[in-house]
């Protein structure tokens, strides 16, 4: 049989002004395809392309690019398997599109009922520990943000800093500290510091017993980044240096002591895999993160996590970022996120 392909543009809306290094966010565009076979429209998968501002690469042609896709495949005979293939020579600049296929693939192959992967995230609703995300803005903000994840029940905070007053930002860890002293915590800076002040500053922060800083320093600044990972008194993590690199060897040369992973944003399920072949073998740890997807693509990349043992906690708490998400069956219990078999997927919102 032959495949069929159709995608929905749509605009999540955040619950709140999302501060990070890069700026505010407000609103994200994210591409749904829908695939079925031709015939049975009624059995189909869905896969999602998130886009970043300033972050992926297709971020301004993405659209154009599915739209020439949909006329392609519509009016050829691709099978699955010649589709992804497809997909994976001629997209490979368009990492979050290669997610979605993916995705929408295995949802198909699977009997379309959003099991993307048959492993115990679905079958037997395992939990998994995730990290309670706190995002920049005033000190109020921050603090209540901070005080309604504790209250949740979060053993692991992840704090996003870089784009306030650095002072004030010591200020907030000290009292984030002083209140909270046994939380594991991890700091994003998205690439905020220098290469001239980035050593001084992880001097700054590393009193408050951090757990491991993302991208200190922006992406594409090798030797300057392999020098912080040897001198750094704080754990650094890769995160957007990894995106567009199809040499995976750039490990041995910064040897950080952890890459973070989104599917989104590294090409899919298949170039995610390679990066943590490449860190295994180096000795690196890593985790998965989310790249703001809405439950659809959060769903899959749950399901995918279940595929390697990593007890870390995962990035996976964006599901309530938005006021108009996918309704899925994922729920979040203390700091745990699972697949509750009582719930239901709601696609309303996708006008294919």
């Amino acid at each position: 049989m032959s495949l069929q392909i159709a995608y929905y543009k749509h605009t999540l809306n955040f619950r709140f002004e999302a501060g990070t290094s890069r700026g505010v966010l407000r609103k994200k565009d994210s591409f749904f395809i829908k695939i079925w076979n031709k015939g049975d429209e009624n059995i189909f998968g869905i896969g999602e392309a998130a886009p970043l501002f300033g972050l992926s690469p297709e971020f301004y042609e993405l659209e154009s690019r599915i739209i020439e896709l949909v006329k392609e495949v519509n009016y050829q005979q691709f099978n699955t398997t010649q589709f992804l293939a497809l997909i994976v020579s001629n997209c490979q600049n368009y990492p979050s599109l290669i997610f979605a296929i993916e995705t929408a693939i295995k949802d198909l192959e699977n009997g379309g009922i959003r099991m993307i992967f048959k492993n115990n995230f679905v079958k037997s609703h395992i939990k998994k520990k995730i990290n309670g995300l706190i995002w920049m803005g005033n000190e109020a903000f921050m603090k209540s943000q901070l005080d309604a994840k504790i209250k949740a029940g979060f053993s692991c905070i992840k704090v996003k800093i870089g784009a306030l007053n650095h002072d004030i930002e010591i200020d907030f860890l000290k009292r984030l500290r002083r209140e909270y002293p046994e939380i594991e915590l991890r700091l994003d800076a998205n690439g905020a510091y220098t290469a001239e002040n980035a050593e001084r500053i992880l001097n700054d922060l590393a009193v408050f017993k951090i757990h491991s800083i993302e991208q200190p320093i922006p992406a594409g600044n090798l030797k300057e980044m392999a020098r912080l990972c040897k001198n750094s008194p704080i754990p650094i993590a890769l995160d957007e240096e990894l995106i567009g690199v199809k040499d995976f060897t750039i490990l041995n040369e910064i040897k950080p002591q952890y890459i973070i992973l989104k599917p989104s944003l590294v090409g899919g399920f298949e170039n995610s895999n390679k990066w943590i072949v490449a860190a295994e073998r180096s000795n690196i740890n890593w985790w998965f993160t989310s790249a703001l997807e809405s439950n659809v693509g959060l769903n899959a990349i749950c399901q995918f996590s279940e595929e390697y043992k990593n007890d870390l906690p995962q990035g996976f708490g964006t599901g309530g970022l938005y006021e108009n998400n996918i309704d899925s069956p994922l729920c979040i219990e203390k700091d745990e996120i699972y697949y509750n078999s009582n719930g239901k997927w709601d696609l309303s919102l996708l006008k294919f």
